[in-house]
């Protein structure tokens, strides 16, 4: 998809996604959206896409760090549960609680026995969530091998995008069918009434954030709510100016041939 259409396409949703804060403001609701996927799969871009005309201080985005070893001695949903949604606040989640049924599985990072505990408790620990009144929302972003592969040369080649790879996307490459099959193991697991997965086509990314922002958008109720004529009083006097020394300006890039 060409950006100039994307854009287009993103201007409504754009709207529809503020009317959704304004709407959680005024209700008090609480919306957490968690989106998984493989590496490169699109999951930053579209925080961007969701978050970029909200407010900061409504819509927060986590992106957890690898645990530390006092919180691997935790309960292993205790470092999430602080990031919940309290109430008016949206919570994108790159990533969540799910690493423990894929990265850490299939990179041997949690044994065979914690990945079978997580995936037993995981339905209870999301339907207590959704039973509290948190609306919660659960994506995996899907993407082919060859397009993974396309987007990890992209970022190998690029210099302002080389820090986004790590050690562990390289041993990734090797283990697709691997991640493969610890998804399907997850989905089984962790697909439920209450909390059930949604799967969006991501090979063209563009087209896959507006496919998954309308999806999110049309499983809500009505969120319109009417706004009040916001009462803008005269300034009383012309605009005042401010006297402070300024450092000195940066010379302007030469023009090329």
């Amino acid at each position: 998809m060409k950006r100039k259409q994307y854009e287009d396409l993103l201007e409504p949703l754009e709207l529809e996604l503020v009317a959704m804060a304004r709407w959680a403001k005024a209700t008090g609701e609480r919306i957490c959206v968690l989106l998984e996927g493989r590496d490169t799969a699109g999951k930053g871009g579209t925080i961007k896409a969701i978050s970029q005309r909200l407010n900061p201080r409504q819509c927060r985005v986590v992106a957890l760090p690898k645990p530390s070893d006092v919180e691997r001695s935790q309960w292993y949903f205790q470092r999430y549960v602080p990031h919940l949604p309290a109430a008016g606040e949206i919570v994108l989640f790159d990533r969540s609680w799910y690493n423990r049924a894929g990265v850490e599985k299939v990179m041997g990072f949690a044994s065979d026995k914690q990945v079978t505990k997580f995936l037993h408790e995981v339905p209870t620990f999301e339907k207590l969530l959704v039973e509290d009144g948190i609306r919660l929302f659960k994506y995996w972003l899907s993407a082919d091998q060859a397009s993974q592969e396309e987007r990890f040369s992209e970022r190998l080649e690029d210099p302002l995008k080389r820090w986004k790879l790590s050690p562990i996307d390289v041993k990734a490459r090797t283990r697709f069918a691997e991640y493969t099959e610890a998804r399907e193991a997850m989905f089984a697991a962790t697909h439920t009434e209450h909390a059930p997965w949604t799967v969006v086509d991501y090979n063209d990314q563009k087209h896959g954030r507006l496919t998954l922002i309308r999806d999110l958008l049309d499983r809500l109720p009505d969120t319109h709510v009417p706004t009040e004529d916001l009462d803008w009083p005269d300034l009383g006097h012309p605009p005042l100016g401010e006297e402070f020394d300024l450092i000195k300006p940066i010379a302007p890039f030469p023009l090329e041939d």
